[in-house]
């Protein structure tokens, strides 16, 4: 079958839970289109830069226990983003599979590298000393960064690497990290022609 005519890759999720209700639908065929409301702003920046570099359509519904804290909220979101993702994803067949990106954002810069692999794990360093409890915008602590980073790894099952090489502003340092991200899955989540079925010895992931 040709990547033509293959229909889109999709998926549509709720969760609710005492401390948050989440709403998402994405479209990883798409063309990056987003409309975002987490009730965390900063956040709502991320994930419509996450959609735009990935060119993944995504709509998100959120509310929460924010007058505690964004963390449930947050957290929340990127497991059923990973949950989507994973869904949406099928069984892989003819994906490009692994990704990687280098994204400079002014002085920061982030390295980012995917692989659908169906194996969760995380690496993930080089954020300067403090930045996890630096607050971007007044409200999204820097520590949540990761913790977005480890839902949506473990929920989506992927392999992901994220290196920040250079950075002094956090929002920068933050939004170069997501758009290498996007970037990285992007290229990874691609459907490649010359691919035939599951790209993997193994004929799983």
């Amino acid at each position: 079958m040709s990547t033509e005519s293959r229909t889109h890759r999709t998926a549509e999720l709720n969760r609710a839970t005492s401390e948050s209700s989440v709403e998402l639908s994405l479209d990883l065929d798409g063309t990056g289109v987003s409309s975002i409301e987490t009730s965390v702003p900063f956040f709502d920046h991320m994930l419509t830069a996450f959609a735009k570099h990935s060119l993944t359509d995504l709509t998100v519904r959120a509310t929460g226990d924010t007058h505690i804290d964004a963390h449930h909220t947050v957290e929340d979101v990127a497991i059923v983003l990973g949950q989507a993702i994973r869904q949406a994803l099928g069984d892989k067949s003819g994906i490009s599979r692994y990704g990687d990106a280098l994204v400079p954002l002014d002085e920061a810069l982030a390295q980012a590298v995917v692989d659908i692999s169906g194996r969760p794990y995380l690496v993930h360093s080089g954020e300067p000393a403090g930045f996890e409890f630096h607050l971007i915008g007044g409200h999204f602590t820097g520590s949540l960064v990761r913790h977005v980073f480890e839902a949506i790894t473990f929920h989506a099952g992927l392999t992901v690497h994220v290196r920040v090489l250079e950075g002094r502003d956090p929002h920068h340092i933050a939004e170069a990290e997501f758009k290498a991200f996007a970037r990285a899955f992007r290229q990874a989540k691609a459907l490649d022609p010359l691919v035939h079925g599951i790209p993997s010895t193994k004929g799983a992931l």
